[in-house]
């Protein structure tokens, strides 16, 4: 059997694909946003474990996120999570509430948000390039096994790569749209 999975590689790839897409729509271009937390995570009870897993986040104003943590003891590892997450949020602690209020973006925010979209975009490109090396690593596994001759493998790594080039092509194309929302708006 063939551990050379095409369909497999395509799937991966459109997997860091909707990552991505996931991880910017979570940037902000100047309104409050449940999505904008996504990214952070906790260390809760030894581990690390999404904002969501830990509290409610809701929206109760347009420029104001809170976030309601279940455990008292959680609080302030929330906190410092946010702080530390680089999307310029400042926490304000009330009890077990975290409220978040969602400043102008200046010019310079912008810049560090379309930053932090191109450090998401890198993500991306090296899980694309993870999955390309472990179809070429199958590729040579299958040729040792016998499964196919070297010009197949080479015809199937050819195949590879036009699939890595075209998703790194759409990773592109998703960030610059998003880095031309944030510093037009």
């Amino acid at each position: 059997m063939a551990a050379y999975d095409k369909a497999d590689i395509e799937r991966r790839m459109a997997g860091a694909v909707e990552a991505l897409k996931h991880d910017l729509g979570g940037l902000r271009t100047g309104r409050a946003s449940a999505t904008l937390l996504d990214p952070v995570t906790v260390e809760v009870y030894g581990a690390q474990m999404p904002l969501n897993q830990v509290a409610t986040v809701s929206v109760p104003e347009p420029r104001m996120l809170s976030v309601q943590v279940w455990d008292k003891s959680n609080v302030g590892p929330a906190d410092k999570a946010i702080r530390s997450a680089g999307l310029g949020l400042n926490p304000i602690v009330d009890g077990q509430t975290l409220r978040l209020p969602i400043p102008d973006l200046t010019e310079e925010r912008r810049k560090e948000l379309a930053k932090l979209a191109s450090q998401y975009a890198e993500k991306a490109r090296i899980a694309v390039r993870n999955v390309r090396r472990d179809g070429n690593d199958s590729l040579k596994a299958d040729e040792k096994k016998g499964v196919f001759g070297e010009d197949d493998r080479k015809r199937h790594e050819t195949e590879v790569q036009k699939i890595t080039d075209a998703t790194i092509a759409e990773i592109d194309a998703a960030t610059a749209a998003k880095e031309k929302e944030i510093l037009n708006k």
